[in-house]
């Protein structure tokens, strides 16, 4: 997900890297749990920049469930990534953080289930 959206006033939000896992976990708490229950081999994890010269709120990387197929066995699980400093700059409040985050993590979740940008974005989930 880009961070360069320009949906908030972009006053950088103090957080600790702890209180900022916690709202992860608070919007993986949201997701219906049938949902979350059809995820496989995939972990969530928070890092505080993306790769050098990307802008970006969060990253999947990996083999979304559509397409995967009969030989898909012995890979490493995909990840989708959550980066915390982003975030914290395009937001004005914990709110912001708050909402942003729950934006992101449903964002890259799609992504796990192979619905792209496109997609996302006429979904109100862009």
């Amino acid at each position: 997900m880009a961070a360069g959206r320009g949906r908030m006033g972009g006053v950088a939000v103090e957080m600790s890297r702890e209180r900022f896992e916690e709202l992860v976990g608070e919007a993986l708490d949201e997701v219906p749990e049938a949902l979350l229950g059809l995820m496989s081999n995939v972990v969530i994890l928070v890092e505080d920049d993306p790769p050098p010269g990307e802008d970006l709120l969060g990253l999947y990387e990996g083999h979304a469930l559509t397409e995967r197929g009969w030989d898909y066995s012995g890979v490493l699980p995909d990840r989708i990534l959550i980066y915390r400093r982003p975030i914290l700059r395009i937001c004005d409040t914990e709110d912001d953080v708050v909402d942003e985050v729950a934006v992101t993590v449903v964002h890259e979740i799609a992504h796990h289930f192979g619905i792209d940008d496109e997609r996302l974005h006429a979904l109100g989930w862009g």
